[in-house]
């Protein structure tokens, strides 16, 4: 397969570790089954990129899924985190949002889906450390605007509705500066139940169901 990604990693790296440039995603190591649905997502327009379309357009739903196996089992080192990039109060914001949500908003904490260590939770959820600022405000303004979108329920795009662009810039900034724990592996498990159910991920329990 390696040989066959080849036009894969002009635009995220090398093995798929990502590129300096700010914006495409490191794909190495990410869960398999967080890695197929995002293709998926591309072939089937649920997410709009024409490079990424015209790559995979063509492609059936078992090559993709061979894709993202390979990936996924891709054992890489990550580089340290750059340097924050916001004032420390924007930061402090932004660890609140991860960390604790903001319950009167109905906002659950990111750490509350997408893992403690913030690494993800195999086999469909991502880990959100690791990626440049640039592509985290990139994806929550698409979820907000609805140009991405996943399977019903879309709990992503609900929760980027509420945010306003000064919280997913605080968001954004504070994962971006995180050092990536535990060589970013995925968690097998969440410690507790979702807060609410998402689509894709129907496997996982959810609270108060």
């Amino acid at each position: 397969m390696a040989p066959r990604v080849l036009a894969c990693t002009v635009c995220h790296g090398k093995e798929g570790r990502a590129t300096p440039d700010g914006y495409f995603p490191r794909i190495a190591g990410k869960p398999a089954g967080y890695l197929a649905n995002q293709l998926l997502n591309f072939r089937d327009g649920r997410r709009s990129y024409p490079q990424m379309t015209y790559l995979i357009e063509h492609l059936t739903d078992d090559y993709l899924r061979e894709m993202a196996e390979h990936f996924a089992a891709l054992d890489l080192p990550y580089p340290p985190p750059p340097a924050p990039q916001a004032p420390a109060a924007m930061l402090e914001q932004g660890r609140r949002l991860v960390q604790q949500g903001d319950v009167a908003r109905n906002i659950p904490a990111c750490v509350a889906c997408h893992g403690a260590a913030m690494t993800g939770v195999a086999p469909s959820i991502p880990g959100l450390l690791g990626l440049p600022r640039d592509y985290l405000n990139s994806q929550l303004g698409a979820w907000k605007t609805g140009q991405r979108r996943a399977h019903a329920p879309d709990c992503m795009a609900d929760i980027a509705r509420q945010l306003t662009p000064e919280e997913v810039s605080a968001v954004s900034a504070w994962l971006a500066a995180q050092p990536v724990a535990a060589g970013g592996k995925p968690a097998r498990t969440l410690p507790a139940a979702m807060p609410a159910r998402c689509g894709g991920v129907a496997d996982v329990p959810v609270a108060g169901r």
